[in-house]
């Protein structure tokens, strides 16, 4: 009985993660549309979901500990716990960019109008991809899996230099975009940065099923 209640709790514990993911990966969406649409109220609404997002960072983590304190987890549930706890301050740390990015582009939307480069848009894409990836990856544990979101972010680096070569190259030939062209810039490095952090959750995931702590990015 206290096993098949424990089994209950773990399964909750990681509902209540991937739905922390959902979140996350509704304000990138969210962000990506604000910036497009030059949309104030859409990238108002992502920057209010940041306190969804933490409070179930506290909640995950308050039933980590008393699972640890009051269950008995075996080998592979401990490192099911120790992931999670990990995990969530990844996600966590995605949303915190997604609300940067939310930021910068209200200060863009002030700003006069400058297309949006088309590598940022692919890239908002590609971390949305790799975002939705390593949630399936945690639901199926799928080790293989698991390795193609990895891959996934070599692309997300190489679009990033991409764009800053471009953005670079667009101050040199026109300086009065020099503000909205550093807006853009690090919105893509914000993108960058939340893919670094889902790689960190497709390690974890990873050494939930081996048990083994491996750096899976070269």
């Amino acid at each position: 009985m206290l096993r098949h209640s424990f089994a209950e709790e773990l399964k909750s514990l990681e509902n209540s993660l991937f739905e922390m993911g959902a979140v996350v990966k509704d304000m990138l969406e969210k962000s990506k549309n604000a910036l497009l649409q030059r949309n104030k109220s859409l990238a108002e609404e992502v920057i209010g979901m940041d306190d969804t997002v933490d409070k179930y960072n506290w909640d995950i983590e308050d039933k980590c500990l008393k699972l640890l304190a009051l269950q008995q987890p075996m080998a592979h549930d401990l490192r099911v716990i120790a992931a999670a706890m990990k995990i969530i301050n990844d996600i966590e740390r995605m949303g915190d960019y997604c609300v940067d990015i939310a930021k910068f582009t209200l200060d863009f939307i002030d700003m006069p109008s400058l297309p949006i480069n088309q590598n940022l848009i692919t890239m908002f894409q590609l971390v949305e991809k790799i975002l939705c990836d390593s949630l399936e990856a945690f639901i199926s544990r799928d080790v293989n899996f698991i390795m193609t979101v990895v891959d996934q972010d070599d692309a997300i680096d190489r679009n990033y230099y991409k764009i800053y070569d471009e953005i670079v190259d667009e101050i040199e030939h026109a300086p009065q975009t020099a503000p909205q062209q550093i807006k853009l810039l690090m919105i893509a490095r914000f993108l960058e940065r939340i893919a670094d952090h889902v790689t960190n959750v497709a390690e974890r995931i990873y050494y939930m099923e081996t048990g083994e702590l491996k750096e899976l990015h070269e």
